[in-house]
This record gives structure tokens, sequence and C-alpha cells, in this order.
């Protein structure tokens, strides 16, 4: 698991534990998704290139630094992963956004595609996908293998929770894609949800069953 790292700052962890509360309601529980989200994206960009440019300020003329390369492309799995978009928008507003719409069998526990968008020429892009659970990895893999199809070469994973079985999974079939999560939990159930985890991320953001 070395291509997965853990963010244990003390303001995801305390987020994160609201949020595993049962008690939170929607509401709280869609705001808490989109601090946290942010906070994340944070780590997610810590090594992105820079580049000098020129400019005035107010009393002098400077050399500072700036992104280089193409605008990023968040890349959030539908419907959970939207619970994301917000707070990385607010940090990268110039952003672009893929969609991938997929959903869980629940008999096989696949991913089956129902949705995809995204820009043009990926491969000059950095892509990150987003999902705030990886649990069987299915979705999550599926997703990366849409991507790369469509041209994406460099591309990273974030999400809120993860298991150890999808980690060990995504990272056998992804091993050049780095992830980033808020914690590595336990295990999966017999449903393939993941424990203790936080229950249906997609129900609790928008107080479905």
């Amino acid at each position: 698991m070395s291509k997965l790292q853990i963010v244990d700052h003390p303001l995801v962890q305390h987020k994160l534990t609201l949020m595993r509360d049962k008690a939170t309601p929607s509401d709280q529980f869609r705001r808490l998704l989109r601090e946290i989200s942010a906070l994340l994206c944070y780590e997610v960009t810590r090594e992105l290139a820079l580049e000098d440019v020129e400019i005035e300020t107010p009393v002098a003329t400077m050399v500072g630094r700036r992104i280089a390369g193409k605008k990023i492309v968040f890349a959030p799995i539908l419907r959970a992963g939207m619970g994301f978009l917000d707070g990385l928008l607010d940090l990268v507003p110039t952003a672009r956004v893929a969609h991938i719409g997929l959903y869980r069998d629940p008999e096989t526990l696949d991913a089956v595609e129902y949705y995809f968008k995204a820009p043009p020429d990926l491969g000059a892009r950095l892509v990150v996908v987003v999902d705030p659970m990886l649990a069987t990895g299915h979705t999550a893999v599926a997703a990366v293998d849409r991507l790369k199809a469509y041209g994406a070469t460099n591309l990273r994973f974030m999400c809120l929770l993860a298991a150890q079985e999808g980690v060990k999974e995504f990272q056998a079939r992804h091993p050049d894609v780095p992830a980033w999560t808020a914690a590595l939990d336990e295990r999966l159930n017999e449903h393939g949800y993941i424990v203790p985890g936080l229950g249906d991320a997609g129900d609790r953001m928008f107080g479905t069953k």
C-alpha cells in the first residue's frame, strides 16, 4: 500500500468523526463533506508543478510562482462523488470537470457504467478522480480504466474512506495511480460496505434510502 497516503490532519479526523455519526443530518453531512474535500485537496495537489512569472505588486516588480500547464480536471464518480466537487472548486475554480456515472451491481458488486462526459485532451492534464468510498475497489478501477481509455495518463484518486480489500484491488489494477484517503478502515461486510464506515455516502448526502 505504498501509494496510499492517509491524511491524518486533526481537522480532517475531527470532521470525519462527525460524518461517521449516524445522528448527523444530511445538511450537516453535505457541509462537512465539502469542507473535508478541500482539506484533502491540499494534500492531493501538494506536488503540482509551478512556473515563474513576473508581476507588479503595488510597490515593486517581482517574480512570483503559479501553477504550470493546463487546468486540472476533477472527475467525480456519480452520484456520491459530486459531494466533493464544491469543496474542490472552491480551491481550484478554473478546473475542468469530468462526470463518470457508475453504479455497483447489488449481486456481483461489479461496476456498471451509465454515463461518461469529459473534457478533451485529458492526456495533457492532471485528472483527480474523486469518490467518498473505496470499498471493493471495482468502481474506482472502472473509472480509471475509462479515463485511461479516453487518453488520461496523469491520474490521482481521492476518497474519504478506504477498505483494505479495495486498496489492494485498486493498486493491483492501477499501480501507477497514487491515492489519498482520510482513513483506512478494518474490512468490508457481506454486502460490500466498509466497516465501521459511515453507511452509504450518497444516501447520507441526499436523504435517500
